[in-house]
């Protein structure tokens, strides 16, 4: 077994496998960037090792400080978690040429499956159904767009090197072909380094189905079943389950043993999954079920698998790292349950999920559950990097309980000051489309505005709040009457965020508003009460701060109307307007390129363009004010 380990990541990946290690008597090592000097896994760590300034391109992205780092502590092996190196074949590579262990696959199967157009010829020769589309090398505007005239709309662009929904677009109309592609190819090489595409056609219904793999240095590979990542958002995974709802075992064992079949193509060492889209217009059937890629890493929802099957995969890289065989073979892997994770976010969904990076000032997530996270109460979520808090992840005896015990975690939690995406995961658990399993990766776009929490406090929070605010937690002189009533309009709350609202309580600790009347919540609200006085009311998984006031209290101030903020830090890449320009409503103004992603920041309504102060490559923080609308006069 290694016995000192560097694992070269952050955040709650490398909290996860400094876990597993310390079980295993595994010594580890961190690294670290000036944004992560005080980091959870820095603290978790046995050793850490400075590697650079914030951004990823000078620090984790960096090898050569990676293997200097491997050296200076005398480490024997790496991990690369996922993201960032993990998936890197010169990187790998270059550890092993360092007489280190690579904690992952070969150099050659990270290569042989790095690009999406090299691995769909190489999974068609193995005997891997895959989607029909093009790969070919010719990707002229010209040639493109006549094949995607061949395939038919709609048409899926894809970057060959991409990965988390970045670099994809999908094209309804010819019209449509040559800006969707330029977008595309722009995306693709800010976060690849490749601006290469291919095309797929468009699935009619499409879920989006994983197979677990795992292989070793002495020949065997085995799977440990499938997941469902269906739920998404802009092609990024938003909830994933396993096993997947609807697989009878036929369909199961044919997709399986084509992951297996897949992972022997490449002689594949370690964990990797599979990825697969499943045309589900008439249920899952093997014989429309598409192979994507294969992703050579260990993934984000690797949990809900080491939930049903028992067991841990980052121990299983550590052994097979270290030259032992699989611990398990496969007629001893079998399904146990159902397992759910939810991914915890600091994004705003009424700002179209846009980041919302800062210090956490409250935090309590459900204990009774499975947590994975890189963060702590007074931890930063920094603006450099992935805006994850944590993962949530349940398991349950069937499908329906484990919805439900979802749902208890996410209104047993909350997280402040930060926006999340909290309220949001909740109301896609509940819907009754995923309830009935009736899914497809556009099922989130189809529900719109209507999974979004409500904005403003209803009368089971403020309810839920009046319940905790009681004398034994409110000491203040002459707050209460000789009876041990509340005095009359003495004191109340006031409702923080998202907006502010003012809540009198009245004797007896009722509270009087707008909207006070008795509600009955379907999973319980979960209301805590702090040292500071603050009341956090968790409600269908949104989460409402209220803070114990005197008629004294602050009002709230707020931007001027027509003021174009940055809603998170970033750059600005492209600029449509100029002083004084005349604009329409919804007219694209600039765009901020953020987390390697690009923002339109648009005109809320018609008006004349003045204090511009965004420039083209200038960065800028949240909430700095790039430019004014001055309104047109009736």
């Amino acid at each position: 077994m290694i016995s000192k380990l560097l694992i070269a990541n952050r955040g709650e990946i490398a909290c996860r496998i400094i876990r597993t290690a310390r079980e295993l008597g595994v010594a580890t090592v961190a690294v670290y960037s000036d944004a992560d000097a005080k980091a959870l896994h820095v603290r978790m760590a046995d050793e850490a090792v400075h590697i650079g300034p914030s951004p990823a391109a000078e620090s984790y992205l960096v090898g050569e400080k990676i293997i200097a780092a491997v050296k200076q502590t005398g480490a024997e092996a790496i991990h690369p978690g996922y993201g960032f190196l993990s998936e890197n074949a010169a990187f790998a590579q270059s550890v092993i040429d360092a007489g280190l262990i690579w904690v992952g696959p070969k150099p050659a199967s990270i290569s042989a499956m790095g690009l999406k157009d090299a691995a769909k010829k190489l999974m068609r020769e193995a005997g891997v159904p895959v989607t029909p589309g093009y790969e070919g090398e010719d990707q002229s505007v010209e040639r493109l767009s006549a094949e995607a005239d061949k395939i038919g709309y709609p048409v899926l662009i894809k970057a060959v090197a991409g990965g988390g929904g970045k670099g994809m677009r999908k094209v309804d109309a010819p019209a449509d072909f040559a800006a969707a592609l330029e977008s595309c190819r722009r995306e693709a090489k800010a976060s690849f380094s490749n601006d290469e595409v291919l095309l797929e056609k468009w699935i009619t219904s499409p879920r989006h189905i994983e197979v677990q793999v795992f292989g070793d240095s002495h020949g065997n590979v085995v799977h440990l079943f499938e997941r469902d990542c269906s739920l998404q958002r802009r092609h990024q995974k938003v909830i994933e389950e396993a096993p997947a709802p609807g697989m009878d075992p036929d369909t199961r064992e044919a997709i399986c043993a084509a992951a297996v079949r897949a992972a022997k193509a490449v002689d594949y060492e370690g964990a990797g999954t599979i990825e697969f889209i499943a045309d589900a217009s008439e249920g899952l059937r093997a014989d429309r079920i598409f192979f994507m890629e294969m992703n050579t890493r260990l993934q984000v929802e690797h949990p809900v698998t080491e939930e049903i099957t028992g067991v841990d995969l980052v121990e299983w890289q550590l052994r097979v790292a270290s030259g032992e065989p699989i611990p398990l073979k496969q007629d001893e892997l079998s399904i146990n349950g159902w397992a759910i994770e939810a991914r915890l976010y600091a994004e705003d969904p009424a700002k179209g999920f846009l980041p919302s990076p800062g210090r956490i000032g409250d935090m309590e997530l459900d204990h009774r559950v499975r947590i994975e996270t890189g963060v702590e109460q007074g931890d930063i979520v920094s603006p450099h990097y992935d805006p994850m808090i944590a993962k949530i992840v349940v398991h349950g005896e069937g499908r329906a309980d484990a919805i439900d015990i979802m749902l208890n975690a996410l209104d047993n939690s909350y997280v402040a000051p930060l926006r999340t995406n909290q309220g949001f995961l909740f109301e896609c658990l509940d819907i009754p489309e995923f309830r009935d399993a009736e899914l497809d990766t556009g099922l989130i776009e189809r529900k719109g505005d209507a999974l979004l929490p409500a904005e403003r406090a209803g009368g089971t929070a403020i309810d839920a709040a009046a319940r905790r605010f009681r004398r034994d937690q409110l000491d203040w002189e002459g707050a209460w009457t000789p009876e041990g009533q509340l005095r009359s309009g003495l004191f109340g709350f006031r409702l923080n965020s998202p907006v502010r609202e003012e809540v009198t309580l009245y004797e007896g600790g009722q509270a009087v508003s707008g909207d006070s009347r008795n509600h009955e919540a379907s999973f319980g609200v979960c209301a805590t009460m702090t040292a500071e006085q603050k009341i956090f009311v968790t409600d269908r998984g949104h989460t409402y701060s209220f803070s114990v006031r005197g008629p004294d209290g602050t009002g709230h101030h707020s931007a001027a109307d027509g003021a174009i903020l940055a809603p998170m830090p970033g750059k600005v890449i492209a600029l449509d307007v100029a002083e004084g320009d005349t604009v329409t409503t919804g007219q694209r103004l600039m765009v901020l390129e953020a987390m390697k992603m690009e923002h339109a920041l648009t005109a809320p309504f018609d008006g004349t363009v003045r204090d511009l102060s965004a420039s083209v490559g200038g960065q800028v923080e949240v909430e700095t004010m790039l430019a004014r609308i001055e309104a047109v006069e009736e």
